[in-house]
Parts: structure tokens; sequence; C-alpha cells
């Protein structure tokens, strides 16, 4: 009997992880990062034996799906790694950041130790940029949309276009059992429609199975139209009062809608003059891929490059790579709008930003992402009056905007209408969201679609 064990992203967002096994054969579905409050759960021994998982099926490379691959090749897994080429693409971009990040915070921690004679307290970091680059050495299948890939006799896969971010997608994943065929399909994140530079996101025709997302299973967003006239009127607003706009951003998806949007507003007159700072080397990165897979964006975009060569570049947008680029940046008192990272405020540049503007009234900070529990971001936006960056207590006078509509996640209206598409479905499995989403969510889908729906829990084993 094939069954599927869930190690992360169970009645919380983050840490995707699944194991699929098949007659004798575990094929693993994510490997990502704990963050926010689960973030110790990181270091923490794998559940089972990463030299036993035959096969790695990513769905897309946010780092809570991607973050702990390192950790896993490093510990024994010896498989083959299937994903599209835009994902392992982003994937290395991101992974190579993440290795950075964890390691220079591991020396400021170790300084600060080694004074105390504590040093050998420390936890060290999951993996460095070397075992990222042994991840890349490893055999990668890249896999392109629509198509059957065999991973093994008597099992196949097929990744769909999830619209979610470039190259994300939903797998569909077909067996053999007592000779009939059967597919499980593992939703990963499932994108809006109306996604301002990527196609809709594909529908589901058939399958027995489903384990899906719930990031939003308990709210809708408002429409993307609202959404970005909402973005704009902030702005607009603050720009031509002389202020300034902080917005922390994921380098991936958001950041490139932000910019299309922006170099929108520019071509039509409507942004007034100032100064655009895209301040994150990751993103600068991840905007040269989407570039590089242009064909892969929507026809708006494909528009755009055919007239003007580009979808996101203009006359007043700056690309600040080096420190001291970034650095200068602190010095601008008005009319400048800042993209950095990281998106949930946790690091990176954004919080160097906070310190030198978030306590100016005239400015403003736009939220156009989701804050996961435990994060800085989740803290601002439920009103803390006072933050500490670099252990310095800041008061918090700027504006904060949180702007729902931008997320690269389906609500729960269009999750329950993309289920409502699958023939044939015994049962819907729900992870990835928060407790309070996935209880409604799943009292949507019985009440709605009338289909057998359960939570996972953490280690929970379930039999196809």
């Amino acid at each position: 009997m094939p069954t599927v064990t869930s190690y992360g992203a169970t009645q919380e967002v983050t840490g995707s992880c699944h194991i699929l096994e098949v007659d004798g054969i575990s094929i693993m579905i994510d490997c990502g990062m704990f963050q926010g409050e689960e973030e110790d759960q990181n270091q923490r021994p794998f559940a089972f034996d990463p030299s036993k998982i035959d096969y790695l099926l990513v769905t897309h490379a946010h780092l809570d799906h991607i973050g702990r691959i390192p950790k896993l090749v490093k510990e024994g897994f010896k498989g083959k790694i299937y994903a599209t080429p835009a994902t392992k693409d982003l994937a290395y971009i991101i992974l190579m950041d993440s290795a950075k990040i964890m390691n220079e915070d591991f020396e400021t921690k170790y300084k600060k130790a080694a004074r105390k004679a504590t040093e050998k307290k420390l936890q060290k970091p999951l993996y460095g940029p070397l075992d990222v680059q042994s991840t890349f050495n490893k055999e990668w299948v890249e896999t392109e949309y629509d198509e059957y890939y065999e991973i093994c006799e008597g099992v196949s896969v097929a990744y769909r276009n999830a619209g979610h971010i470039l190259g994300a997608a939903f797998l569909e994943i077909s067996y053999m059992q007592d000779g009939v065929s059967h597919t499980v399909v593992f939703s990963g994140d499932i994108g809006n429609d109306n996604n301002i530079v990527l196609p809709n996101l594909q529908k589901c025709k058939k399958a027995d199975f489903l384990y899906v997302e719930s990031t939003y299973g308990d709210r809708n967003h408002q429409p993307i139209e609202s959404t970005i006239a909402e973005f704009k009127e902030v702005i607009i607003k603050t720009i031509n009062a002389g202020g300034n706009v902080l917005i922390p951003s994921f380098a991936v998806e958001r950041t490139q809608e932000l910019l299309y949007i922006l170099r929108d507003m520019h071509q039509k007159k409507e942004l007034p003059k100032c100064q655009v700072f895209l301040d994150s080397p990751m993103a600068t990165k991840a905007t040269d891929v989407y570039h590089k897979y242009s064909e892969e964006l929507n026809e708006n975009c494909q528009e755009n490059i055919k007239e003007n060569g580009s979808v996101f570049d203009f006359e007043w947008l700056t690309y600040t790579e080096e420190p001291e680029e970034s650095k200068a940046i602190n010095d601008i008192d008005s009319r400048a709008i800042i993209i950095a990272g990281s998106g949930m405020c946790n690091g990176g540049r954004i919080t160097r930003h906070f310190k030198h503007k978030i306590w100016e009234s005239k400015n403003a900070i736009v939220f156009v992402g989701y804050q996961a529990m435990g994060t800085l971001g989740r803290e601002i936006i439920e009103g803390a009056e006072w933050i500490n960056i670099y252990n310095e207590d800041i008061i918090v006078k700027a504006s904060i905007h949180t702007i729902n509509g931008f997320s690269a996640h389906a609500d729960q209206e269009g999750m329950i209408h993309w289920i409502s598409k699958i023939k044939n479905l015994k049962k819907v499995f729900i992870i990835h969201g928060e407790k309070i989403a996935q209880q409604t969510f799943k009292e949507m889908i019985t009440e709605k679609l009338h289909i057998d729906t359960h939570i996972v829990s953490y280690g929970e084993k379930n039999e196809l």
C-alpha cells in the first residue's frame, strides 16, 4: 500500500517535506527550511535516513521548500533531483544566499561567544557554500511542463504550471496499485489567477489523492486591480509628501511584480519624480533569471519585451549590489523607493534601512508579502510601537501598510475552485498552513465539495 509521511509544513506554513513510498521506493517531495517560530527545527536531525531516499522532486525554489536540500545531501542523500530549469537556477541563487547568511551570522555569534568562552555551545550552520555546490554537482533532471518523466518502474511524474513563481509546479505522480493506475497530486504552492508577470495556474484534471497547501485557506484576497491601486496610492502620496517608501520584498516573484508596476507607472507618467533602488543582490540575480526564461512570462510581459526590450528596467531604477552602494541610500532624505530583503525582515538590508528611516513619520513601510509568526515583519504589522534592530530599540513612527492582494498564493475561493475541477478525487490532505486557516479550509471543502478531507500532523503516515 503506497503511503505518504509528512515531516514539515504540517499545521504550519514552512518546512515542506513529504515522503511518498511506493513498492519500496522512497520519493521525497521538497525539503524546505522552517522559518519564523519554527526555525529551531532546522537544527534537529532528520526523522528519517537521508541515504534511504531514492529521489527528490522539487516543486519550486522558495526557501521553505528547498532550504534543507544541502543538509539532506550532506547527510547521505545520493539520488536524482527533479526540477524545472528555472527552479534549478533560482534554487542555486537562493541556497547560496542562505548559506552566506547562516555563515555570516555564525561568525558574528562566534566572536561574541569566544569573548565569553562559550563558543563550544554554538550550533554550527546547517551548511556552507561548498555544500550547496555539492548539491548542484549531483544529477539533476530538468523537467519541462506537461511532459511525463518515469522516475522508476511503475512511477511517473508530470510537472504542471502552478502560477506561483517562475518555474513553480504542482506534481501529478502516477503509480500502479493492484494493476490499476492511481494519481496523487502535491500542490506545492498554488498561485493566483491574474498574476502580474506569470501565466495563470493550470487546471488539475484528475487525481485520486491531493496534498494541498492552505496558506490562505481562511480568507480571500482583494482583486488585483484594487491591490495595485492601493499600492500606487501609497507610493504617490508618500513621495509627493517628501517621504521615502521602504518595501520588504521576497527576491523571487514579488520583487519582479513590483518592478513591473513601477516601470508601468513610470511609462504612464503616474510615478512622481523619485529614485528607485533594488537593494538586494539576490533579487537582482533572480531578475536576471526572469529575463533568461522570459518565454515563460505572461502575454503582457511578452508584448513589453517586444516593444521595449525589457519588462522590468526603467530610467529611475538603480540596482545596488555592493554594500557601499546600499549604505549610501541611507543618506537620501526624501523621495526614494527602496525594495530590499529579507521579505519577512528577519535579516538582510531592509533592517538597516528600518534603523535609519522607520522612526520618521514622513516615511512609509509597505508590506506586500506573507509575514510568518515570529518574524520582525509580523511584529510590525501587528502594531509594534518599538522594534529592536542591532540591539537598539527604535520607535516605529513611519506609516505601516499591509497590501495582501499581491499574494503569490491562491486564496480560499481560488483553491476551492481549483480543487472543484479535479475529477475522481477521493481524499484531500491539507498541509502548508496555520491551524486556523487549515480548519476553516477543511470545513469549506467538506461543505462545498463534499470530499473526505484530513489535516495532516507532523510525522503522520497516510495510506493512499
